[in-house]
């Protein structure tokens, strides 16, 4: 999402970098600025958070916010040069956004006073009394979600059919159509009826160059074998190798494992066990299965070389 100098795109919590991106800005602003209690602010409910950050053009954090599962707007933080400049709305909206596509009813926050006028310029309403939270007075907000327009049916625990191959392709597109900026794909070998029909690579296109947070990354165990077989994707990346990467596992034990998977950045996932065999499962959103799969997957990323016999991409 591109908004004038800076961008917002979402985070995720389970990656290092990101996670400490994430706290040094809200140390920044709560912590040292706001003199907020680091216990306080560290409250232990961000690994089952959903969060977004904001960038400028260098690609340096700005500003961060996060959803929580109890339905909540929380630690929305935006640097002090960058305040007055739509940081700050351009996190709120997106989080409306996402908490519109679950599907819920009302969110909620909890405002500092000096905030409450921007919070009820985006509808959002006061009630109860004033109360302090780390020393600063704040207030109860809340939206009414259910009359801002049509939403998509909840999503969570929600298991996409995964019993037959045609269902397979569905349940890929679908999580390719809900996918951001970033995706995680593994497969040891890439056949030529897997990301390479029209409506696949148009999503993949349009991941790829969703702009400066875009990035797909593809775990291929066999990359000569796509080379050979012309596949579409290979092609694709070709046109698009600033963004898509591919690099292939060298150790023993990773070639030789059998499964596949697909991963975004929306929470997300197919796996198939066995790739060759049409048994698997997959979800829109479920955070707690497809977080073991992203750490499996970044460690293997980690370990794994670039995939130099595709020398078209220059990779």
């Amino acid at each position: 999402m591109k908004l004038q100098d800076f961008h917002v795109e979402i985070a995720d919590w389970s990656r290092a970098d990101q996670r400490s991106t994430l706290l040094d800005l809200r140390e920044v602003v709560f912590i040292r600025e706001q003199a907020v209690p680091e216990q306080r602010e560290r409250d232990g409910l961000d690994a089952d958070c959903w969060h977004v950050l904001a960038r400028d053009e260098a690609g340096q954090p700005i500003g961060c916010g996060r959803l929580t599962p109890q339905h909540k707007i929380g630690r929305m933080a935006v640097l002090p040069a960058w305040r007055g400049r739509g940081v700050g709305m351009a996190l709120l909206r997106e989080l409306l956004a996402r908490a519109r596509a679950l599907g819920w009813p009302q969110v909620a926050l909890d405002a500092q006073v000096s905030a409450i006028g921007f919070y009820q310029r985006q509808g959002f309403v006061a009630f109860g009394d004033e109360f302090e939270d780390a020393g600063l007075p704040h207030r109860a907000m809340r939206l009414e979600l259910a009359a801002a327009g049509p939403q998509e049916p909840p999503r969570d625990g929600i298991a996409l059919p995964t019993g037959s191959r045609s269902e397979i392709a569905a349940a890929r597109l679908l999580l390719l159509r809900d996918a951001r900026h970033r995706l995680c794909i593994r497969l040891p070998l890439l056949e030529n009826d897997c990301y390479a029909g029209m409506e696949e690579l148009a999503e993949l296109r349009r991941i790829a160059t969703s702009g400066r947070a875009a990035q797909i990354r593809i775990l291929l165990h066999d990359p000569a074998a796509a080379q050979r077989d012309d596949h579409r994707l290979v092609a694709l990346a070709q046109r698009l190798s600033s963004t898509i990467q591919i690099r292939t596992p060298v150790e023993e034990a990773d070639l030789a494992y059998a499964s596949a998977c697909l991963l975004n950045d929306a929470g997300g996932y197919l796996f198939l066990p066995e790739a060759d065999r049409v048994q698997g499962r997959a979800s829109r959103l479920d955070r707690a299965a497809q977080v073991p799969l992203q750490q499996h997957f970044d460690e293997v990323w980690e370990r794994s070389e670039r995939a130099s016999v595709l020398q078209a991409l220059d990779l």
